[in-house]
């Protein structure tokens, strides 16, 4: 169907509501992750596009209105039709209960925190993600005071209905983020320049 959401004006509601460059730079690397997942655990008929534009809209909302977060952005998806997303996103956000029913909703609450885990740790070496490893991340994850408003039951309770361990989606998260490291801000303070 031709009226269907593009990544272009998801981009556009983003940047309308988003103001942060941290924020849209988070956005983006939970897109790149859920573009990554789509092909890793959508199986055949994942919709890739569909999956990186929950991941690059599930907190558009939340810099200008924190306190009704995801309520804004899932009413704007519904209203555009785009259902399977706004149950994404309302999943991701585990205050309100919604069931995890299909593997784009297990993604997007897999691939979140995480992904904000995973570039806090670029953040602070000097290779940034070059040459991090999951054990340097997992390391980070059990340390409640590094990145603490990351919430590390939600990545327990992604990796678990995605059925995986949550060393091989540290993994697998890694090897999605680095190659769009400088457009990230990933690269690290070493890197060349």
């Amino acid at each position: 169907m031709s009226d269907r959401l593009t990544r272009d004006q998801a981009w556009a509601q983003l940047c309308a509501w988003t103001e942060s460059d941290a924020l849209r730079r988070h956005a983006r690397a939970v897109e790149v992750a859920m573009r990554a997942a789509a092909r890793r655990y959508g199986g055949a008929d994942a919709d890739e596009e569909e999956w990186g534009i929950a991941g690059l809209l599930h907190d558009a909302d939340y810099e200008k209105w924190p306190e009704e977060h995801p309520k804004r952005i899932v009413a704007w998806l519904r209203e555009r039709g785009e259902e399977a997303i706004a149950h994404a996103v309302s999943a991701h956000y585990t205050k309100w209960g919604v069931s995890y029913d299909s593997p784009l909703d297990k993604a997007l609450l897999a691939c979140d925190e995480l992904t904000g885990l995973i570039m806090a740790a670029c953040y602070v070496r000097p290779e940034g993600v070059a040459t991090l490893k999951a054990k340097s991340v997992l390391k980070k994850f059990k340390d409640k005071s590094f990145a603490a408003g990351v919430d590390r039951d939600e990545c327990r309770a992604g990796v678990e209905l995605l059925g995986v361990e949550l060393r091989e989606h540290v993994e697998f998260l890694i090897e999605a983020l680095r190659p769009h490291a400088a457009e990230l801000g990933i690269e690290g303070s070493g890197a060349a320049v």
